[in-house]
């Protein structure tokens, strides 16, 4: 297996360290780029050698753009990178603002170093990874939501739930007793149904509908 081009943005020197330490000894993972900002990411990634698949970032950022902010900013340099969301914040404010600015998952930073390593792997395989009580906020806030002219079946709701508990196409597919193409026909009629096009605008209508 090729290492993972991985980058890690964090602005405590000790947590940095960790997380470089543990995440680029790793054989899955090679650190391609660590910053203490989105601006030091950002003007560091024009030398990089290699561009990350997947991008580690704190919200709470020093300089003039949190790690929200920096989402749009990275996919827009980076298209084909996942930002994953590592926080001390949980509440459901800076969760769903995350999401809908794009970021694929959402960890707390109580989340153990073999759980984070867990946690990307999942997002390479086409997961969304949450920690479980940002997982309920993201559940509480869409099961009010209902589909225009008919409501979610039983099935979609459980695809949903699974891809809200941060699993992956694979791993819905295996909870469920299902082949992984019916998981992916479930989240087509999915959005078909609710008229989105991605996860963060499903979160976006969860909130107006549950306001």
């Amino acid at each position: 297996m090729t290492p993972l081009p991985l980058a890690i943005i964090e602005d405590q020197p000790g947590l940095r360290e960790a997380y470089t330490r543990y995440l680029c000894a790793q054989p899955e993972f090679r650190c391609c780029l660590v910053a203490a900002s989105v601006e030091e990411f950002l003007d560091r990634l024009a030398t990089a050698e290699e561009q990350p698949r997947v991008v580690v970032s704190d919200i709470g950022l020093p300089g003039g753009r949190s790690g929200i902010e920096g989402i749009p900013l990275i996919r827009q340099r980076l298209p084909e990178t996942e930002v994953l969301m590592l926080s001390v914040y949980q509440d459901a404010e800076r969760v769903f603002q995350a999401l809908c600015a794009g970021a694929v998952g959402y960890l707390l930073k109580n989340t153990s170093l073999s759980e984070l390593k867990a946690a990307i792997l999942q997002v390479v395989d086409g997961g969304s990874p949450m920690s479980p009580s940002v997982a309920r906020h993201v559940i509480r806030h869409f099961q009010p939501v209902r589909a225009p002219a008919e409501q979610l079946t039983a099935r979609e709701q459980q695809i949903v739930q699974g891809i809200e508990d941060g699993l992956s196409y694979k791993l819905i597919a295996a909870r469920l007793g299902i082949h992984i193409s019916t998981v992916r026909t479930h989240i087509r009629q999915v959005y078909r149904k609710l008229e989105v096009n991605s996860k963060g605008e499903v979160m976006a209508l969860a909130r107006k509908r549950a306001a």
